[in-house]
């Protein structure tokens, strides 16, 4: 097989190689190793045996290996991969345009419109994709859809139709075209016996790149959890999802017997449905970072060092929900995390729809939507006039278009559009892009704890002296946010000046 030019690579053909050899899972989904004697494109962490090095190439991405005529593997599954958070995140024009392919903008929209919506020409968007990616962005998308069908097809017992609608394809038609053109087989071909839907529960692996502390994910979410929404044990997170009238639920975990994934349970969400859960998911539990690329970038300031050594799996909790997290910053401004959760436990009591046929858990209610917060009486539940004001206006911008929670905007933009809502300050704009976006970058130099915690002389930095320090850790500003929050969680609290709501606490795991 003669393939075409190898993807650039944002690693060295050596360390790629010495990755394959060593089977080094954190190099998982940074590149992929085609085998030319079989036409079978693999994961660095694949078991089978390793092939001779004159018949092996090294591409930067899968739809790179697959535009080069290389078919996915069947024993270490590329489609398990984490994406490679180098490429797709911050506010690069290609990470904010891969955003759209994964939010399946393509399969609505044609290339010159994804163009458009990044401010770039359709010719330099697709000599981008092809210089960084060595794909197309239409390959691109390709094969996302296609790794995910395949992850469904193994994994679950969905009918092919409904694998198809899963998988963004417009017909079955145009499914099973595409499916063999790809991979030289029908879909039904594929399909593991063992595979299962049991009572209507989907049960799928969500891989992620080690090191990963999940008991500290845990905690964080723990800290703010709301009765009846959620519910968090040891080594689990459940919640609800979809609406009154056709409610779902999820639950992630991570099980003893899976390496390097967590496993991932729903319930009642229809196909269509499975790539936005997937994706917020994703991003909740920061399961594309690259934590190499990100040591590498903080470990190089003294006073983050030895809290990276510490706590090397530490990741960037999301959020479920933008909306969601929106409404708990404001509730959390000038209060604790705790009094912050009493508060949206009493709005969800008061104003979350009440679902029928709870899987039980604690599970019985959903988060208030926009258009019921924009009219409603937010003082009831012991709110200050101001604070609920607050809420309500951005309830309202948020059904007006004046904000949104498009991954697609640069984190100036983000912040600017919140920041133009009255009540809503640099620190909430900016936790609310931490945690709702999952923004590398985003950074609440307004925070008190921060602005503590990072001399060692007890004295405390201004906000305009913490940004400047913190410029030599762009672009994962977030993640040193995160770090220095972790290790002030047992410190006594101060007084916290206006609008900047104590920390988010991180108790230990």
């Amino acid at each position: 097989m003669q393939p075409t030019d190898t993807a650039p690579l944002s690693l060295s053909p050596s360390l790629c190689e010495q990755a394959r050899l060593s089977r080094d899972p954190r190099f998982d989904g940074l590149f992929f190793t085609a085998v030319l004697s079989t036409g079978i494109y693999c994961r660095p962490v694949c078991p089978a045996p390793v092939p001779r090095p004159e018949n092996v190439r090294y591409y930067g991405s899968a739809a790179a290996a697959e535009s080069a005529g290389f078919r996915p593997c069947l024993r270490c599954r590329p489609e398990l991969s984490p994406g490679d958070g180098s490429w797709r995140r911050g506010d690069t024009v290609l990470a904010r345009a891969l955003k759209l392919v994964e939010s399946g903008f393509l399969s609505e929209h044609d290339v010159g419109a994804l163009a458009t919506r990044v401010h770039l020409g359709e010719r330099q968007l697709r000599r981008l994709f092809h210089e960084r990616l060595g794909a197309s962005p239409l390959r691109v998308h390709q094969t996302r859809c296609l790794l995910f069908a395949k992850q469904l097809l193994t994994e679950t017992a969905l009918p092919v139709t409904d694998v198809a609608l899963a998988s963004g394809f417009g017909s079955l038609r145009r499914f099973n075209a595409a499916f063999r053109d790809a991979y030289r087989m029908p879909p039904g071909q594929l399909r593991r016996q063992h595979g299962r839907v049991e009572g209507g529960t989907l049960t799928l692996r969500l891989g992620y790149r080690p090191p990963y502390d999940f008991a500290a994910m845990l905690d964080f979410l723990q800290a703010r959890a709301i009765p009846g929404v959620e519910h968090i044990e040891a080594d689990s997170y459940a919640r609800l999802i979809g609406c009154a009238d056709t409610p779902g639920w999820l639950r992630v975990s991570a099980p003893a017997d899976t390496h390097q994934a967590l496993r991932l349970e729903i319930h009642g969400a229809a196909p269509a449905q499975l790539p936005d859960i997937i994706a917020r998911l994703r991003r909740m539990f920061d399961l594309d970072a690259d934590p190499a690329a990100i040591h590498h970038t903080l470990a190089a300031d003294p006073r983050l060092q030895p809290l990276l050594q510490q706590r090397p799996g530490l990741r960037q909790p999301g959020g479920w929900d933008g909306f969601e997290v929106a409404v708990r910053a404001v509730l959390g401004q000038q209060i604790s995390v705790a009094a912050a959760r009493t508060l949206a436990t009493r709005l969800v009591e008061r104003y979350g729809p009440i679902v029928g046929a709870a899987p039980g858990k604690g599970l019985e209610r959903l988060f208030p939507t926009p258009d019921t917060l924009a009219s409603a009486d937010l003082t009831s539940i012991g709110l200050p006039r101001t604070r609920a004001a607050t809420l309500q206006g951005v309830a309202q911008a948020l059904l007006d278009g004046r904000v949104d929670f498009r991954h697609d905007r640069t984190l100036d933009d983000f912040v600017a559009r919140w920041q133009a809502l009255p009540g809503i300050g640099p620190w909430t704009a900016q936790y609310i892009a931490l945690r709702a976006l999952g923004h590398p970058d985003a950074f609440p130099a307004e925070d008190l704890v921060l602005q503590k915690a990072l001399p060692t002389d007890g004295s405390r930095l201004s906000a305009r002296a913490l940004t400047a320090q913190a410029q030599a850790w762009r672009p994962w500003r977030a993640y040193a946010v995160m770090h220095l929050w972790k290790q002030a969680a047992g410190a006594p609290r101060s007084r916290i000046p206006s609008e900047t709501p104590p920390t988010p606490s991180l108790s230990a795991a």
